[in-house]
């Protein structure tokens, strides 16, 4: 059997940025072919981007959801505590599951004066730019993720009026444990409130980051295999 452990165990700036780096190289030198053989992968990458995009949506209309409740919880005299908090929560979940969608769609600003000067920079530069994006991006998708487990490590909660069910907390918490383990951590847990750890509301901006990475790499691969920038409608300042 092959050893993979060398390839496995090299540094994570190579996984994040050689990698994607070279898959990018390989598209440009392919061209048609690369298009050809990565066109299931890039309809897969718009249904996850779609799928984004109405999370975005999802979390907007609890948004209004949550106002409306706390309205009416105070016009009854009803105690309705912690929809302030999980109103903010909600905001920015929408934030983050946007950027794939938005960007992918053409909804970012561009600055394309330079652009349109000629054929060359409206290539060559827009492939400079995407590529620095990417790499931004990455960066930010990394620490994004970097801030979740220091939150989970220090146990660190949240100080508003915000509580939610034990058991969910155990259920966003299953992808960072064995699968073996899921049965017994789900068994163990309670439906008994408790103050919302930080990185529950956090995962909505690592999640989003990281489909804001995905989305920017795969935009540059495909401007290099069709030489064409898949973004279309974009507004133009």
């Amino acid at each position: 059997m092959r050893d993979w452990s060398p390839i496995l165990g090299l540094p994570l700036w190579v996984w994040l940025f050689v990698f994607p780096s070279v898959i990018a190289l390989i598209c440009w030198w392919l061209g048609p072919r690369a298009a050809r053989a990565l066109r299931p992968v890039w309809k897969l990458l718009d249904g996850l981007y779609l799928a984004s995009g109405a999370m975005a949506a999802l979390f907007m209309v609890t948004i209004l959801g949550l106002i409306v409740a706390g309205m009416v919880a105070r016009w009854i005299g009803v105690a309705l505590p912690g929809t302030t908090e999980f109103a903010g929560y909600a905001m920015a979940a929408t934030s983050f599951f946007a950027l794939s969608h938005a960007m992918t769609r053409g909804a970012h600003i561009r600055v394309s004066i330079l652009l349109n000067a000629n054929r060359f920079l409206n290539r060559w530069l827009d492939v400079f730019a995407v590529f620095g994006a990417a790499v931004i991006a990455t960066y930010f998708a990394r620490y994004a993720v970097k801030t979740n487990v220091f939150s989970e490590m220090l146990n660190d909660r949240t100080q508003g009026q915000d509580q939610i069910p034990e058991w969910v907390v155990t259920l966003l918490s299953l992808p960072s444990r064995a699968p073996v383990e899921w049965g017994t951590a789900m068994a163990d847990t309670s439906s008994e409130l408790v103050y919302t750890p930080v990185w529950v509301p956090q995962l909505a901006m690592s999640i989003g980051t990281i489909l804001l990475a995905i989305a920017l790499w795969d935009t540059l691969c495909r401007m290099l295999a069709t030489g064409e920038n898949p973004i279309q409608g974009e507004a133009v300042e």
